[in-house]
Order: structure tokens, then C-alpha cells, then sequence
């Protein structure tokens, strides 16, 4: 038995849906600035500071890339324990265990010795810490998206789940917003003490996030599961021994498979656009760090204005529609991004930040509406944290190695990394639409109405 149709995706109760939608904004924003921190320092810092002065360049860039990469690889294990401790206990606990491993491990990254005070010691210290924000964060995505979508208004699925991803955008201005300004004391106090001050400042933000979340309610959605887990357990005599994860694998593996390839440009082809770019601007052609930081930075706030506004619309006409328009509109936009870069013109460049950001942004609250909606509600935590967490570790961690790695090949070219994002666009249109088959297809196979875009008829709840 499942939840009633009314119950399966949205709250059960009248309480305001902005509630549960602000406090994962609020978690994810935080767990987010942390994790574009590393990114943003591992393109322009870490190089130089935790590795040997006598490497090549290209290899300390590398090696730099690959402390961020090597978190990608356990975000999948943290998605499963995660994903099982939101299916079985909640999701707002979860969320509180999340937001505060990964506040822990940033704050200490910015109390880390470098390479020439302890030696090798330093990456393999940054390393350790990159995996605890690994874990941390592969469970708070699907946590966050939940308790929003679960909150959310029958037909209004997209526009609140993307409060959940707005917190990236937010994440993203706070993070390379705090470097921009490190920056303004020079270039010799940013490298020896300006970098570690947005991962120190991180410990502020984290008690504003436990203040935030500490005051939420359990999803509606998990209250009826629990309900349904205590009758079954009552009429059968005995507790649910199948395993989230075990269950996922048996009964939705296409709905995993296909969301890991639907969500491919949106990890993967974000850091393609962002550090890699940074890394190849910077070190490539010599532009200035400053100003393709302030370009990244009004790019994350054209994201945080237009997300909210591409997902009001993906209720209206379809969730894949939009995104499947915003995975075009990468493909189209892909060579121009790096193209201008060799002209050393602000405005070009600028501009370029903000077209590729704006399509981008259509990918994001939309994907996540799909994604719920392919999983039952009883294991729903792990599913969506197994897609998203797995397409990360592949997509996501790889993305900027490979980037690095094809331009690198081909002479610092950067049409290799600019046709590996079209290509993984393209895939991702084709996933998109299976998806929301796939996700149509598992709300009937429960008994439940596929949720509505808005301009559909909606039943009135009973």
C-alpha cells in the first residue's frame, strides 16, 4: 500500500509551504558555499599551497583538481546512509547531521598547515577533509529537495523544489563573492591567510543553519510513511527488513540510471563553466582571477533571480520541457563561453557567464520535480540521493580532470572541453525526456495521478 494520491508528493497538512522551502534553503546555501569554496580554491590556491614548489604547473593544477574529485567518490556512500536514516528515521534529522559534518570539515580546511610547513602531510590532511564533505553532502541534496517538494502544493512541485537548489546559487554568491574580496588585499595576503577566511567564516553560517533547521517539521509525506510501516508491521508481525537501497535497485535501477545521465550537464557541466574555466583563464591565457571571479559571482546572482522564475514556469508547461530547453541552449552557447575568453574583453566574457548561467538555471529546480516524482515515497530519499550522488561522483568529479586534461591534449585548446559539454547535453535531452516517462509511469503503477503542470486541471483535495 502507498500513500494516498493527495499525500504522495506534496503535505498532507495546511501549514504554509514556504516554511519547510526557506529551511532547505537555508541548509543547502550553507552546505553549498563550503563546497564551491573548495572548488573555487582548488582552481586558484591549492595549486600553490598544499603541493611541491618543484612539480610542473600543469601537474600541481592536477593534483589540485584531484583533492576535489576524490570527494565525489564517497558522496554516493554518504547519498546510502543517508538516504537510509531520511527513509527509516526522517528527513529533518538527517538534514541537522549533514549541515553540521560539512560545516566541521570546512572550518578545519581553513585552520590546514601548507606543503612548505609539514610536507606531504598537508594534501594528504585536505584530502581526508574533502571526503568527510563528500559524505556530508551526498546526503543533504535529496534531503533538502524532499522536504520542500513534499511540502509543496499539488501542481507547484517545481517552483518549491527549487528552493532547495536556489541554495547553490546562494552557495555559489557567498563563496566566490568572500574570494573576490579576499582578493582586494593583494595577491601575496590572499595566498599566505586570505584564502582560509570563507572557510572559517563558514562556522557562522552553519549556527544560522542549525538555528533554521532545528525549528522545522518532519515531512507530512514520512508521518503517513511511518503510519503505513507501524499498520503493516501490527498485521504482519514483524519490522521492514529490505534495505532502502536494496529496494531501489530492484524495483526503479532505470529511473537511477537515466537520472544519473538527465542530471550529467547540471554537476558536471556546471564546473566545466566555472572552475575549469577559472583554472584555464587564469592560467592559460593570463586573465585576471578578479575579474572572472566578479563575472562567476554576477553569474550566481543571475542564477538566484531567474531559478525561482524557470521553475513557476516548469509548472505551467512541464518540468522536462524546460529543462530539455536549458540542456539546448548549453549545447548552442558551449564554444561562444570559451571563445571569448581569447578576446580578454570583460563585457564578452561577462555576458558569456551570464547567457550560459541563465540556461543553466532552467536544469535545476525543474530536474529535481522530475526526479521525485520516479521514486516510491517510502525509499525516495535514497533513489533521488543515489541519481543525483552517482552522477556527481562521475560527472561531477571528473568533469574539471577531464576539461584540464583534453585541453591539455590538444595544445591548451578549448573547443576538447567545449564539445565534451555538448555531448553530454545531448545525452542529457534524450535521459530527460525518458525520465519524466519513467516518472509518470511509477506514480500509476502506485495508484497515484501524475502531478499536473499548473495550467492542467487539478483535482480538489479531499
Amino acid at each position: 500500500m502507498s500513500p494516498s494520491p493527495s499525500a504522495s508528493t506534496r503535505s498532507a497538512t495546511k501549514q504554509s509551504p514556504y516554511r519547510p522551502a526557506i529551511a532547505a534553503l537555508a541548509g543547502t546555501s550553507i552546505e553549498w558555499y563550503d563546497f564551491y569554496a573548495f572548488a573555487t580554491a582548488a582552481a586558484i590556491v591549492f595549486n600553490d599551497v598544499f603541493f611541491p614548489p618543484d612539480m610542473s604547473p600543469y601537474l600541481r593544477t592536477l593534483s589540485a583538481f584531484a583533492t576535489f574529485a576524490i570527494g565525489f567518490l564517497l558522496r554516493p556512500l554518504g547519498g546510502i546512509v543517508f538516504g537510509h536514516i531520511g527513509d527509516r528515521v526522517g528527513r529533518k534529522k538527517t538534514l541537522v547531521i549533514t549541515l553540521v559534518m560539512m560545516g566541521v570539515a570546512s572550518f578545519a580546511i581553513g585552520l590546514l598547515p601548507t606543503y612548505a610547513q609539514v610536507g606531504a602531510l598537508a594534501p594528504i590532511l585536505l584530502i581526508v577533509l574533502r571526503l568527510v564533505q563528500g559524505i556530508a553532502i551526498g546526503g543533504e541534496w535529496g534531503g533538502a529537495v524532499l522536504i520542500a517538494v513534499e511540502n509543496a502544493p499539488r501542481g507547484k512541485a517545481a517552483f518549491f523544489g527549487s528552493f532547495a537548489q536556489l541554495g547553490s546559487s546562494v552557495g555559489a554568491l557567498l563563496s566566490t563573492g568572500a574570494f573576490s574580496l579576499m582578493n582586494l588585499f593583494g595577491h601575496d595576503a590572499f595566498m599566505s591567510w586570505g584564502w582560509r577566511v570563507p572557510f572559517l567564516a563558514s562556522a557562522v553560517l552553519v549556527i544560522v543553519g542549525l538555528v533554521v533547521r532545528a525549528k522545522l517539521e518532519e515531512s507530512p509525506v514520512m508521518e503517513e510513511v511511518r503510519k503505513e510501516q507501524q499498520t503493516k508491521q501490527a498485521k504482519d508481525g514483524k519490522e521492514e527488513t529490505k534495505l532502502p537501497v536494496v529496494e531501489v535497485f530492484q524495483t526503479a535501477w532505470r529511473t537511477v540510471l537515466v537520472g544519473v545521465f538527465a542530471l550529467a550537464t547540471a554537476t558536471g557541466g556546471y564546473y566545466v563553466v566555472t572552475s575549469f574555466l577559472l583554472s584555464y583563464g587564469t592560467g592559460d591565457l593570463h586573465l585576471s582571477e578578479s575579474m572572472l571571479l566578479n563575472g562567476l559571482t554576477l553569474a550566481a546572482f543571475l542564477e538566484l533571480l531567474v531559478t525561482p522564475w524557470l521553475s513557476w514556469l516548469a509548472d505551467r508547461v512541464g518540468s522536462h520541457k524546460v529543462v530539455i530547453a536549458g540542456l539546448a541552449g548549453v549545447i548552442v552557447l558551449a564554444l561562444p563561453q570559451f571563445m571569448v575568453l581569447g578576446t580578454g574583453s570583460v563585457f564578452l566574457i561577462w555576458l558569456m557567464m551570464l547567457a550560459m548561467r541563465l540556461v543553466m538555471s532552467a536544469l535545476y529546480g525543474p530536474i529535481a520535480s522530475i526526479l521525485v516524482e520516479g521514486f516510491a515515497p517510502h525509499v525516495r530519499y535514497t533513489g533521488i540521493s543515489l541519481s543525483y550522488q552517482i552522477c556527481n561522483m562521475i560527472f561531477g568529479g571528473l568533469a574539471p580532470l577531464a576539461a584540464v586534461s583534453l585541453a591539455a591534449a590538444a595544445g591548451g585548446h578549448y573547443w576538447p572541453p567545449a564539445v565534451m559539454l555538448m555531448v553530454i547535453s545531448a545525452i542529457g535531452i534524450a535521459c530527460t525526456a525518458r525520465l519524466h516517462h519513467l516518472g509518470r509511469a511509477q506514480a500509476r503503477s502506485q495508484g497515484r495521478t501524475p502531478a499536473p503542470a499548473a495550467h492542467e486541471a487539478v483535482p480538489t483535495a479531499s
